[in-house]
């Protein structure tokens, strides 16, 4: 019965942006079956903060992109909070040009949308800048829909998802205009106080996890730390180097690992942990289906 009532109890999600945005669309796929209420948050910045609020049961975050690559950001904001990696998700980003409705290509004199869904369309953000067109950079693609349908911005258009095309009454004038179809964000979850979905055991409902730590200057000390993962059977699948202020040229490794035995991981990081200094587990939880493993369909 407890079970029951938790499938059936409303999970609130911080989110990047307005309704309409990809972070609502990955909250909703990630939680599919469940009821959400996502929590608009301007910035990044504001998202953690209204988690560490204890405001929301979970926040989503974009973590990196296939063709924009990492958003380095959000690995120091996750570093910092203390905040717990719960899960993933890899979400396929189809972007489109959105306008009010009436309007032609050649009417459009604006393009207005977040920085990394303009870097996603560089080949068609490029062309239209031959044309003379304005690009406007913004905190959110769903907002610069919602905006452009709320202010009647004639000449207007904005890159964002067919979802808020809809929710804000806008035309798409152009589909697929990302520079690659195979554009995919990866999101992660985050929670406070180590709070999983599930509420089970993580030894048994867990294959990834996520740990950072910086390394002292020996020759050979990040080889050292790989050969140790190799030997425990550890599969390493990313690797980011992040800058740490205020000490130049020193850095953080936040590394993602995915294992098939608990026990054999936490004696791989036990292994680790001499050769590194301030080894932290970010999370563990159960790995997103990536697009490799989809076929890329």
């Amino acid at each position: 019965m407890a079970d029951m009532k938790r499938k059936n109890e409303k999970i609130s999600v911080a989110i990047q942006g307005v309704v309409g945005s990809f972070h609502e669309i990955a909250a909703v796929e990630y939680f599919r079956g469940r009821e959400i209420c996502p929590v608009p948050c301007e910035t990044f910045t504001d998202l953690f903060t209204v988690l560490e609020e204890g405001k929301t049961d979970y926040g989503i975050v974009a973590f990196e992109n296939s063709v924009a690559g990492s958003i380095l950001p959000n690995y120091e904001l996750l570093r910092r909070s203390r905040l717990t990696v719960t899960g993933e998700i890899c979400l396929r980003v189809i972007q489109n040009l959105v306008a009010l409705p009436g309007q032609r290509m050649s009417d459009i004199r604006e393009i207005h949308s977040h920085p990394i869904a303009i870097q996603q369309c560089s080949v068609f953000i490029n062309e239209m800048r031959e044309k003379g067109v304005k690009v406007v950079e913004a905190s959110d693609t769903a907002l610069s829909a919602r905006l452009i349908s709320e202010k009647r911005h004639f000449g207007a258009g904005a890159i964002a998802s067919s979802s808020a095309a809809g929710m804000y009454s806008l035309a798409i004038l152009k589909k697929e205009i990302e520079d690659n179809r195979l554009n995919f964000t990866r999101f992660i979850m985050i929670a406070g106080n180590g709070k999983h979905i599930t509420g089970q055991d993580t030894a048994v409902n867990t294959d990834k996890a996520m740990v950072c730590f910086s390394l002292p200057h020996k020759v050979g000390s990040l080889s050292q730390v790989l050969s140790v993962l190799a030997y425990y059977q550890i599969s390493l699948t990313r690797i980011q180097s992040i800058p740490i202020v205020g000490q130049p040229w020193e850095y953080l490794f936040h590394i993602d690992l995915i294992y098939s035995d608990y026990n054999r991981y936490r004696q791989a990081l036990d292994a680790i942990r001499p050769l590194t200094e301030g080894l932290e587990v970010l999370g563990e939880f159960m790995h997103g289906l990536m697009p490799y493993e989809a076929g890329n369909n």
